[in-house]
Parts: C-alpha cells; structure tokens; sequence
C-alpha cells in the first residue's frame, strides 16, 4: 500500500483533469503515479511538460535506457517496473539490453555513451568529470544532446523519488532494484 494517497482518477482536482485526460490518450490508461501526481496540478503540470517536450530529445530507446539506468540508481522499483515494460513493449529492447541499461550501459556503442553518462549524472548529481564530457561527446553527441540527456536523468530522478517517497503501488509487471540486472 502507498505511503500517499492514490486518488482514483475521478477524485483528481478539476485542474488536473484535462492532464490526466491527455496521460489517458497517450498511454491508454492512467498509472498510478500520475493519479499521485495529479494530487498537485502544479507538479503534474510540470512534469508532463518536462516530460513531453524532452520525448522529442534522442530517441524512444535510448530515452527508455537512461530511465531504467536512473532508476536503477535511484533504487525506484515503480520506475524499474514501469520502464522495464515500456522499454519491452514500446522500445522493443530485449531483456539482455534492459540488464546492461541496469547496469548503466547498453549493448550499442553510441547509446552506451549515453546511458554511461546518464549514470553518471545520477550517481554525482551532476558532478561529472572533464573525461565523462569528453567520452558521451566522442561518440557524437552533441552539446544539445548533452543537455537533453542531463533533462531526462531530472525528469526520471523526479519520478523516482516521488514514487521512493509515496512508495506507490506498482501497477506494472513488478522489478525490484534489488533484484540482480
């Protein structure tokens, strides 16, 4: 059971109602992280605004690697259990690739790059070294890039530790951070 309050979708307040209307029409459904979100239209606001306009940064699969390596850092079951299935289902990444992006890597050279800095951004909290800059932009990305990655280590390490802190009920096939990746 959460430590917050899960409202059901009905009970979210009136702001929050047409963006949860739009997480439904995305996603089909609404998680119960944004039904907890929801409770602030303020943060919900904000986070589907981060959110959506960094789903036009890299690509769907390396989006989804970097969530589960932060997640993994963050120890977010909910997130580990939420972008597990996304990244089978949507990414079509195989179970092997999740593993190494739980790792903080991937089996592609350009993407690992990525996922390796996406980690250590996490892990230092954005204190990152001289070489971590040079390495993620030797495999190409560029300075746009580079920030795009660091906005969706926040956006994903805010997720995290809001569902680490409700500890919300997972509504995703479950994966625990503890568990072996």
């Amino acid at each position: 059971m959460s430590r917050l309050t899960i409202p059901a979708r009905e009970a979210a307040p009136a702001a929050s109602q047409p963006l949860l209307d739009a997480v439904e029409k995305s996603l089909g459904s609404v998680p119960n992280l944004f039904r907890l979100v929801g409770q602030s239209p303020a943060a919900l606001s904000g986070l589907l605004g981060l959110n959506g306009a960094l789903s036009k940064a890299l690509d769907a699969r390396t989006r989804e690697r970097i969530a589960l390596a932060v997640a993994q850092v963050n120890g977010c079951d909910y997130c580990l259990s939420a972008h597990s299935y996304l990244a089978l289902n949507l990414a079509k990444l195989d179970e092997a690739e999740i593993a190494l992006n739980r790792r903080g890597h991937s089996a592609d050279p350009r993407a690992d790059a990525a996922v390796v800095f996406a980690a250590k951004v996490a892990t230092a909290r954005g204190q990152v070294s001289d070489a971590d800059l040079a390495a993620v932009k030797l495999a190409g990305y560029t300075e746009a890039q580079i920030i795009e990655i660091v906005g969706l280590v926040v956006v994903n390490v805010f997720t995290n530790f809001i569902n680490n802190v409700a500890e919300t009920e997972i509504d995703f096939p479950v994966v625990r951070a503890a568990e072996a990746a």
